[in-house]
């Protein structure tokens, strides 16, 4: 089922937690709302949901009208952070609970119900928990059950709240991949909220970056990755550093280098902000006649097969974060306090 909201607006008080969004999401995509605390992600999942009305504009299901829609009513499962799971029912009674609380005429046999719901268990690896309590799970086996659960109604729509939030960094790691695959079987339009750069990447067709109740750009992961729309995008995906210089004549000078600005007319002068990825870093022992920066190494952090350095500029005391291959950092023979010379291989300007 494609979703699809056009205008929303939805204000808590004085606090505007969406100004106007819109976005389509076509059937059987799996897209993720990815932006900081406050930027309006689970305000925008729970209107979808049901769970909120919005002040202004419209939701539409498979091109209908759906905003005054019951939540009930919207073939939509939702799975929370904290898995909401029933503390007293077994697992197989806690994926079965939406089954048995439906109308006498609509309800399942108990022989059907009890087919479904082994079949869920099975689909998400549980089937031999089934008689177990919530308490006697770990937290990733909790999440796993709580999206049996919501699948077990048979959504047209899955609706996931920061759904690995509460978990640590290898259980979510585990769960990302497990989700991809999920998806990939049950083909489920699906929509998940996220602050982790990293998951919405690795498990997203799309990703929706929002910021401050708006949504700053859309895109596949790669794209939205690699050609950031806004300096908000750029800054919020990975690590950068921040150059500031001027445009003129449709170039950039910043940070010792001259960059093509291609979306300002060349006429345009004014203030310019080069984004410069950590990992886009060159450093140098010696001035080697190419324009550089002057810094001075101090601190050195070793992990795996890179190294990340933090610099501060002679000039102004900016601070400059860098990531190098090992092998690189060997070779050069660098120590804390050493002088270096920095040159960008590549940058993202924005004129101010």
């Amino acid at each position: 089922m494609s979703i699809e909201v056009r205008g929303l607006a939805k204000q808590f008080g004085t606090f505007e937690a969406l100004k106007e969004v819109s976005l389509v999401v076509p059937s059987g995509e799996l897209v993720a709302l990815l932006g900081p605390s406050g930027s309006g992600k689970t305000t925008l999942l729970r209107i979808i949901a049901g769970l909120e009305s919005p002040d202004r504009g419209s939701v539409l299901f498979e091109g209908q009208d759906a905003t005054r829609r019951d939540v009930r009513e919207r073939q939509v499962g939702f799975v929370f952070q904290h898995y909401a799971l029933f503390r007293h029912m077994t697992v197989f009674e806690n994926v079965a609970f939406g089954l048995r609380v439906r109308p006498r005429k609509v309800r399942p046999s108990d022989t059907e119900i009890r087919t479904t719901v082994m079949d869920l268990l099975k689909l998400v690896q549980l089937d031999w928990l089934s008689d177990r309590f919530p308490s006697q799970l770990s937290g990733g086996q909790r999440q796993r059950v709580a999206l049996a659960r919501a699948l077990a109604v048979k959504p047209s729509v899955l609706l996931l709240d920061e759904p690995f939030g509460a978990l640590d960094a290898k259980v979510r790691k585990e769960l990302r991949r497990w989700l991809r695959r999920l998806h990939q079987e049950v083909h489920v339009t699906t929509v998940f909220v996220t602050h982790d750069q990293e998951e919405a990447m690795e498990v997203a067709d799309r990703i929706v970056v929002m910021n401050e109740g708006r949504i700053e750009q859309v895109g596949h992961p790669e794209e939205v990755y690699e050609k950031p729309a806004t300096p908000f995008v750029y800054s919020f995906l990975g690590n950068v550093n921040l150059f500031h210089g001027r445009v003129a004549g449709g170039r950039a000078d910043v940070a010792g280098a001259s960059w093509d600005v291609p979306d300002l007319p060349e006429a345009t002068e004014r203030d310019a902000v080069a984004y410069v990825r950590t990992y886009e870093v060159d450093l140098a022992r010696v001035a080697n006649g190419r324009p550089a920066i002057e810094a001075v190494l101090r601190h050195i952090r070793r992990f795996g097969p890179m190294v990340r350095l933090e610099l501060d500029r002679v000039d102004d005391g900016q601070v400059i974060e860098a990531e190098i291959p090992r092998a690189k950092f060997d070779e050069l023979g660098l120590s804390q306090g050493d002088k270096v010379f920095v040159q960008p291989r590549s940058a993202k300007v924005f004129a101010k």
